[in-house]
Protein backbone atom coordinates (compact mmCIF):
# COMPACT_ATOMS: atom_id res chain seq x y z
CA UNK A 1 0.00 0.00 0.00
CA UNK A 2 1.04 3.63 -0.21
CA UNK A 3 0.76 7.17 1.04
CA UNK A 4 -2.28 8.83 -0.53
CA UNK A 5 -4.03 12.19 -0.57
CA UNK A 6 -7.13 12.80 1.52
CA UNK A 7 -9.37 13.91 -1.35
CA UNK A 8 -11.05 10.59 -2.14
CA UNK A 9 -11.10 9.59 1.54
CA UNK A 10 -13.14 12.65 2.44
CA UNK A 11 -15.44 12.41 -0.57
CA UNK A 12 -16.29 8.82 0.43
CA UNK A 13 -16.81 9.94 4.04
CA UNK A 14 -19.27 12.63 2.97
CA UNK A 15 -21.28 10.13 0.95
CA UNK A 16 -21.19 7.57 3.77
CA UNK A 17 -22.05 10.01 6.58
CA UNK A 18 -18.98 9.26 8.66
CA UNK A 19 -15.72 11.06 9.44
CA UNK A 20 -12.10 10.05 8.99
CA UNK A 21 -9.90 10.45 12.04
CA UNK A 22 -6.89 12.73 11.60
CA UNK A 23 -4.48 11.84 14.39
CA UNK A 24 -1.46 13.98 15.28
CA UNK A 25 1.81 12.07 15.57
CA UNK A 26 5.23 12.86 17.02
CA UNK A 27 6.99 9.51 17.46
CA UNK A 28 7.04 5.82 16.57
CA UNK A 29 4.84 4.60 19.43
CA UNK A 30 2.02 6.99 18.54
CA UNK A 31 2.11 5.91 14.91
CA UNK A 32 2.20 2.21 15.79
CA UNK A 33 -0.66 2.49 18.27
CA UNK A 34 -2.88 4.42 15.87
CA UNK A 35 -2.17 2.19 12.89
CA UNK A 36 -2.80 -0.99 14.90
CA UNK A 37 -6.28 0.26 15.81
CA UNK A 38 -7.07 1.29 12.23
CA UNK A 39 -5.87 -2.05 10.88
CA UNK A 40 -8.02 -3.94 13.38
CA UNK A 41 -11.08 -1.81 12.59
CA UNK A 42 -10.36 -1.59 8.84
CA UNK A 43 -10.54 2.18 9.07
CA UNK A 44 -9.27 4.87 6.68
CA UNK A 45 -6.52 6.92 8.24
CA UNK A 46 -4.95 10.36 8.21
CA UNK A 47 -1.75 10.88 10.19
CA UNK A 48 -0.94 14.53 10.60
CA UNK A 49 2.13 16.45 11.60
CA UNK A 50 2.13 19.88 13.21
CA UNK A 51 4.93 22.41 13.00
CA UNK A 52 5.81 21.41 16.55
CA UNK A 53 6.12 17.76 15.52
CA UNK A 54 8.29 18.73 12.55
CA UNK A 55 10.65 20.55 14.91
CA UNK A 56 10.63 17.71 17.45
CA UNK A 57 11.11 14.66 15.24
CA UNK A 58 11.94 16.03 11.80
CA UNK A 59 9.71 15.61 8.74
CA UNK A 60 11.91 12.95 7.12
CA UNK A 61 11.90 10.73 10.22
CA UNK A 62 8.12 11.04 10.47
CA UNK A 63 7.55 10.35 6.77
CA UNK A 64 9.73 7.26 6.89
CA UNK A 65 7.88 6.00 9.98
CA UNK A 66 4.53 6.54 8.26
CA UNK A 67 5.76 4.80 5.11
CA UNK A 68 6.86 1.86 7.25
CA UNK A 69 3.46 1.79 8.93
CA UNK A 70 1.69 1.70 5.56
CA UNK A 71 3.93 -1.10 4.31
CA UNK A 72 3.54 -3.17 7.48
CA UNK A 73 -0.22 -2.66 7.90
CA UNK A 74 -1.31 -2.79 4.27
CA UNK A 75 -3.29 0.43 4.76
CA UNK A 76 -3.35 3.45 2.49
CA UNK A 77 -2.40 6.36 4.77
CA UNK A 78 -2.65 10.07 4.16
CA UNK A 79 0.32 12.04 5.54
CA UNK A 80 -1.01 15.52 6.27
CA UNK A 81 0.62 18.79 7.33
CA UNK A 82 -1.46 20.30 10.15
CA UNK A 83 -1.67 24.11 10.41
CA UNK A 84 0.97 25.11 7.92
CA UNK A 85 0.82 28.86 8.42
CA UNK A 86 2.69 30.01 5.32
CA UNK A 87 3.23 29.14 1.67
CA UNK A 88 6.86 28.24 2.37
CA UNK A 89 6.02 25.68 5.06
CA UNK A 90 3.43 24.03 2.82
CA UNK A 91 5.86 24.00 -0.10
CA UNK A 92 8.52 22.35 2.06
CA UNK A 93 6.04 19.71 3.24
CA UNK A 94 5.12 18.91 -0.36
CA UNK A 95 8.83 18.62 -1.18
CA UNK A 96 9.27 16.34 1.85
CA UNK A 97 6.69 13.89 0.49
CA UNK A 98 3.53 14.85 2.38
CA UNK A 99 0.39 13.87 0.46
CA UNK A 100 -1.89 16.52 1.95
CA UNK A 101 -1.30 19.96 3.44
CA UNK A 102 -3.28 22.47 5.43
CA UNK A 103 -2.60 26.10 4.67
CA UNK A 104 -3.87 28.03 7.66
CA UNK A 105 -3.93 31.66 6.58
CA UNK A 106 -6.89 32.45 8.84
CA UNK A 107 -4.73 34.95 10.75
CA UNK A 108 -4.77 37.13 7.61
CA UNK A 109 -7.61 39.16 6.15
CA UNK A 110 -10.22 37.33 4.06
CA UNK A 111 -8.70 38.55 0.79
CA UNK A 112 -5.16 37.65 1.86
CA UNK A 113 -6.34 34.24 3.04
CA UNK A 114 -7.73 33.66 -0.46
CA UNK A 115 -4.49 34.81 -2.12
CA UNK A 116 -2.15 32.67 -0.01
CA UNK A 117 -4.42 29.63 -0.14
CA UNK A 118 -4.74 29.89 -3.92
CA UNK A 119 -0.95 29.85 -4.31
CA UNK A 120 -0.66 26.70 -2.19
CA UNK A 121 -3.45 25.00 -4.15
CA UNK A 122 -1.71 25.81 -7.45
CA UNK A 123 1.55 24.23 -6.24
CA UNK A 124 -0.18 21.23 -4.68
CA UNK A 125 -2.10 20.40 -7.87
CA UNK A 126 1.16 19.89 -9.73
CA UNK A 127 2.15 17.21 -7.19
CA UNK A 128 -1.18 15.41 -6.63
CA UNK A 129 -1.42 16.78 -3.08
CA UNK A 130 -4.75 17.67 -1.46
CA UNK A 131 -5.23 21.01 0.31
CA UNK A 132 -7.21 21.99 3.40
CA UNK A 133 -7.73 25.63 4.40
CA UNK A 134 -9.40 27.43 7.31
CA UNK A 135 -12.06 30.12 7.66
CA UNK A 136 -12.66 31.49 11.14
CA UNK A 137 -10.21 31.09 14.02
CA UNK A 138 -10.26 28.53 16.82
CA UNK A 139 -9.19 29.59 20.29
CA UNK A 140 -6.76 27.54 22.35
CA UNK A 141 -3.14 26.43 22.60
CA UNK A 142 -1.54 23.54 20.76
CA UNK A 143 2.18 23.36 19.94
CA UNK A 144 3.11 26.63 18.20
CA UNK A 145 -0.54 27.64 17.82
CA UNK A 146 -1.86 30.09 20.43
CA UNK A 147 -5.10 31.98 19.76
CA UNK A 148 -6.81 33.89 22.56
CA UNK A 149 -10.58 33.92 22.97
CA UNK A 150 -10.55 37.60 22.00
CA UNK A 151 -8.83 36.80 18.68
CA UNK A 152 -10.99 33.78 17.82
CA UNK A 153 -14.04 33.99 15.55
CA UNK A 154 -16.76 31.75 14.18
CA UNK A 155 -16.74 30.94 10.50
CA UNK A 156 -18.96 33.31 8.52
CA UNK A 157 -21.20 31.21 6.23
CA UNK A 158 -21.56 34.20 3.89
CA UNK A 159 -17.88 33.80 2.94
CA UNK A 160 -17.58 30.07 2.31
CA UNK A 161 -18.84 29.91 -1.29
CA UNK A 162 -16.56 32.70 -2.49
CA UNK A 163 -13.58 31.26 -0.61
CA UNK A 164 -13.93 27.73 -1.98
CA UNK A 165 -14.66 28.83 -5.56
CA UNK A 166 -11.72 31.26 -5.68
CA UNK A 167 -9.16 28.99 -4.01
CA UNK A 168 -10.09 25.52 -5.28
CA UNK A 169 -9.38 23.86 -1.92
CA UNK A 170 -10.40 20.24 -1.31
CA UNK A 171 -11.68 20.68 2.25
CA UNK A 172 -12.41 23.50 4.67
CA UNK A 173 -11.76 23.72 8.41
CA UNK A 174 -14.46 25.73 10.19
CA UNK A 175 -14.86 27.30 13.61
CA UNK A 176 -18.15 26.36 15.28
CA UNK A 177 -17.10 26.29 18.94
CA UNK A 178 -14.35 23.68 19.22
CA UNK A 179 -10.91 24.77 20.43
CA UNK A 180 -7.35 23.50 20.68
CA UNK A 181 -5.89 21.93 23.80
CA UNK A 182 -7.34 20.07 26.80
CA UNK A 183 -9.25 23.01 28.30
CA UNK A 184 -11.91 23.74 25.69
CA UNK A 185 -14.88 24.93 27.75
CA UNK A 186 -15.29 26.79 31.03
CA UNK A 187 -19.04 26.25 31.14
CA UNK A 188 -21.31 23.83 29.33
CA UNK A 189 -19.95 22.64 25.97
CA UNK A 190 -21.77 24.11 22.99
CA UNK A 191 -21.22 23.81 19.25
CA UNK A 192 -22.86 26.08 16.67
CA UNK A 193 -24.64 23.46 14.60
CA UNK A 194 -26.67 26.25 13.03
CA UNK A 195 -23.48 27.57 11.41
CA UNK A 196 -22.52 24.07 10.25
CA UNK A 197 -25.98 23.53 8.75
CA UNK A 198 -25.78 26.81 6.84
CA UNK A 199 -22.31 25.98 5.53
CA UNK A 200 -23.57 22.58 4.40
CA UNK A 201 -26.48 24.24 2.62
CA UNK A 202 -24.17 26.64 0.80
CA UNK A 203 -21.53 23.98 -0.03
CA UNK A 204 -23.48 20.79 -0.74
CA UNK A 205 -21.23 17.74 -0.96
CA UNK A 206 -18.14 19.63 0.18
CA UNK A 207 -15.97 18.11 2.98
CA UNK A 208 -15.78 20.09 6.21
CA UNK A 209 -13.10 19.63 8.90
CA UNK A 210 -13.28 20.05 12.68
CA UNK A 211 -10.12 21.04 14.53
CA UNK A 212 -9.81 21.05 18.31
CA UNK A 213 -12.14 18.06 18.52
CA UNK A 214 -10.67 15.92 21.30
CA UNK A 215 -13.17 14.85 23.97
CA UNK A 216 -10.69 14.90 26.90
CA UNK A 217 -12.00 11.58 28.20
CA UNK A 218 -12.36 11.68 32.03
CA UNK A 219 -10.84 8.19 32.32
CA UNK A 220 -7.41 9.45 31.31
CA UNK A 221 -7.67 12.73 33.21
CA UNK A 222 -8.42 10.72 36.38
CA UNK A 223 -5.46 8.36 35.85
CA UNK A 224 -3.10 11.30 35.34
CA UNK A 225 -4.44 13.07 38.43
CA UNK A 226 -4.21 9.93 40.58
CA UNK A 227 -0.57 9.51 39.57
CA UNK A 228 0.75 12.99 40.30
CA UNK A 229 -0.59 15.03 37.39
CA UNK A 230 -2.24 18.44 37.67
CA UNK A 231 -4.83 18.97 34.93
CA UNK A 232 -7.95 19.66 36.95
CA UNK A 233 -10.67 21.34 34.90
CA UNK A 234 -9.70 19.76 31.58
CA UNK A 235 -12.83 19.49 29.43
CA UNK A 236 -13.36 18.53 25.80
CA UNK A 237 -16.08 18.22 23.17
CA UNK A 238 -18.77 15.65 24.10
CA UNK A 239 -18.57 12.65 21.82
CA UNK A 240 -22.25 12.74 20.94
CA UNK A 241 -21.73 16.23 19.48
CA UNK A 242 -18.85 14.99 17.34
CA UNK A 243 -20.88 12.02 16.12
CA UNK A 244 -23.69 14.39 15.15
CA UNK A 245 -21.23 16.54 13.19
CA UNK A 246 -19.85 13.43 11.45
CA UNK A 247 -23.37 12.66 10.24
CA UNK A 248 -23.54 16.09 8.65
CA UNK A 249 -20.87 17.71 6.46
CA UNK A 250 -17.90 17.03 8.75
CA UNK A 251 -15.69 14.42 7.05
CA UNK A 252 -12.41 14.87 8.97
CA UNK A 253 -12.12 15.17 12.74
CA UNK A 254 -8.75 16.11 14.24
CA UNK A 255 -7.67 14.32 17.41
CA UNK A 256 -4.51 15.24 19.32
CA UNK A 257 -5.11 16.02 23.01
CA UNK A 258 -6.90 12.70 23.59
CA UNK A 259 -3.81 10.88 22.33
CA UNK A 260 -1.52 12.87 24.58
CA UNK A 261 -3.73 12.23 27.61
CA UNK A 262 -3.97 8.47 26.98
CA UNK A 263 -0.21 8.20 26.39
CA UNK A 264 0.69 10.21 29.50
CA UNK A 265 -1.85 8.39 31.66
CA UNK A 266 -0.31 5.03 30.76
CA UNK A 267 3.25 6.24 31.40
CA UNK A 268 2.40 7.85 34.74
CA UNK A 269 0.49 4.81 35.98
CA UNK A 270 3.23 2.39 34.91
CA UNK A 271 6.01 4.34 36.60
CA UNK A 272 3.94 4.76 39.77
CA UNK A 273 3.32 1.01 39.94
CA UNK A 274 6.88 0.11 38.90
CA UNK A 275 9.25 2.65 40.48
CA UNK A 276 12.32 0.54 39.71
CA UNK A 277 11.75 0.57 35.93
CA UNK A 278 14.04 2.76 33.85
CA UNK A 279 14.03 1.04 30.46
CA UNK A 280 11.86 3.27 28.20
CA UNK A 281 10.46 0.18 26.49
CA UNK A 282 8.87 -0.86 29.76
CA UNK A 283 6.62 2.21 29.94
CA UNK A 284 6.32 2.97 26.21
CA UNK A 285 4.70 -0.41 25.54
CA UNK A 286 1.63 0.28 27.73
CA UNK A 287 1.55 3.83 26.34
CA UNK A 288 1.38 2.41 22.81
CA UNK A 289 -1.40 0.04 23.86
CA UNK A 290 -3.32 2.95 25.38
CA UNK A 291 -3.15 4.76 22.04
CA UNK A 292 -4.61 1.73 20.29
CA UNK A 293 -7.40 1.59 22.85
CA UNK A 294 -8.41 5.24 22.53
CA UNK A 295 -8.23 5.23 18.72
CA UNK A 296 -10.42 2.12 18.50
CA UNK A 297 -12.89 3.86 20.79
CA UNK A 298 -12.95 6.91 18.52
CA UNK A 299 -13.45 4.83 15.38
CA UNK A 300 -16.38 2.93 16.84
CA UNK A 301 -18.13 5.56 18.97
CA UNK A 302 -17.31 8.88 17.32
CA UNK A 303 -16.09 8.63 13.74
CA UNK A 304 -18.19 5.74 12.46
CA UNK A 305 -15.48 4.87 9.92
CA UNK A 306 -14.84 1.24 10.86
CA UNK A 307 -14.82 -1.06 7.86
CA UNK A 308 -14.47 1.86 5.43
CA UNK A 309 -10.81 1.42 4.50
Amino acid sequence: MALTSSKQMLQKAYAGKYAVGAFNVNNMELIQGIVTACKEEKSPLILQVSNGARKYAGPIYLRKLVEAASEESGLDICLHLDHGDSYDICAQAIKDGFTSVMIDASHHSFSENIRVTSEVVKLARDHGVSVEAELGRLAGIEDDLNVSAADSSFTNPDQVEEFVSKTGVDSLAVAIGTSHGAFKFKGEPKLRFDILEEIERRLPGFPIVLHGASSVLPKYVDIITENGGAIAGAKGVPEEMLRKAAGMAVCKINIDSDLRLAFTAAVRRHLTLNPSHFDPRQFLLPARDAITEVVRHKIVHVLGCGGKA
